[in-house]
């Protein structure tokens, strides 16, 4: 999101934190997402929405086995229950394979459409084809500078390029010299976004390093053998959760007196904070992410209503989590929800 624009970033924080306070948090079931669509929010909670059923597809770049995304499914889980929702969730981190389950979501003449925009330039053509249908489509975690080039009518997530600033800063008063920061997906514009960010405000060096995402075993050596071979560097910066707890794995086989950072959480990590293996994590809670973005298309269909007024994005993150409160994060990660 273009920085000059600070009273947007306000209004969309002030959104952010209303539609948070009306939550409540829900024990739905999750399992990693794939190719398959399936449909989720069979377990309704309480105060079930009685307005006339709505199908509504969550399409995501979600590799297999990523952690992350059974927190962004659970929260749409959750809305889809109180909301009288069918949920079809269907992934693939292949942009042109993201394209046409998409396109299927279309073909199902569905109510409502979310999507990630981590390559947005590969969903363009099916959005215009979504709105040719007047399928409302509103964008989640990924595409942030991108969602309205695109036309979508909501975004819910974090600025990356602001996340990745605050992180540098953190790595500055750490007193870090020299950093690594580790792209598990080559082309994924949050992830750049990310490093970029960090370089901006950090003081010391950072490189990137690209990893294969999909191959952990690959992951571990790879940021083993850059450790091996540069003993300067001092902080590991992972962009998601998996990857630090393998940077930790990396840094004791290497011998390496890296410290490790990262974005984002799961139940592992926040235990690896307290035991003191990572220093830190920004979070951006994907629950809420998931939980806004369905929850938006009921309130569109029903009242009319725009999360941001359609100008600015609602904002779930950058919050740090650290030891100083990882206490209280941890009881809810625990859940699957942070």
């Amino acid at each position: 999101m273009d920085r000059s624009y600070p009273r947007s970033r306000k209004l969309a924080s002030v959104v952010a934190v209303a539609a948070a306070a009306a939550l409540t948090l829900a024990g739905c079931s999750s399992s990693s997402g794939g190719k398959e669509s399936e449909e989720g929010g069979a377990n309704a909670s309480a105060g079930k929405a009685d307005t006339p059923r709505m199908t509504v597809a969550l399409v995501t770049h979600q590799s297999p086995g990523d952690t992350f995304w059974d927190i962004v499914r659970k929260g749409a889980e959750a809305a889809a229950a109180k909301d009288n929702i069918k949920l079809i969730y269907s992934a693939d981190p292949n942009a042109g394979s993201q394209a046409n389950l998409v396109q299927n979501a279309i073909d199902q003449k569905v109510d409502g459409i979310a999507i990630t925009l981590a390559k947005p330039d590969a969903l363009r053509d099916v959005v215009n084809k979504a709105k040719a249908q007047n399928i409302p489509v509103v964008g989640l975690n990924s595409g942030v500078s991108e969602w309205q080039k695109l036309g979508l009518t909501e975004f819910f997530g974090q600025d990356e390029t602001v996340a990745g600033e605050a992180l540098g800063k953190r790595l500055n008063e750490s007193g870090a010299k020299k950093a690594v920061c580790v792209i598990q997906e080559q082309g994924n514009i949050g992830l750049t976004q990310r490093c970029d960010g960090v370089k901006k405000t950090f003081e010391g060096s950072l490189e990137t390093l690209n990893v294969n995402g999909t191959d952990m075993p690959s992951v571990k050596s790879t940021i083993t053998a850059k450790l091996k071979t540069d003993s300067d560097i001092d902080y590991v910066v992972a962009l998601g959760a998996p990857f630090a707890l393998t940077s930790v794995q990396s840094v004791s086989e290497a011998g390496s007196k890296a410290k490790v950072a990262t974005f984002d959480l799961n139940k592992d990590l926040t235990k690896s904070i307290s035991k003191g293996d990572i220093e830190f994590a920004v979070d951006q809670q994907p629950y809420l992410q998931g939980y806004l973005a369905i929850d938006s298309l009921w309130l569109y269909k029903n009242n009319g209503n725009y999360m941001g007024g359609g100008e600015a994005p609602v904002l779930t993150g950058p919050a740090f989590v650290d030891k100083t409160n990882v206490e209280t994060i941890d009881k809810f990660a625990a859940k699957g929800t942070r």
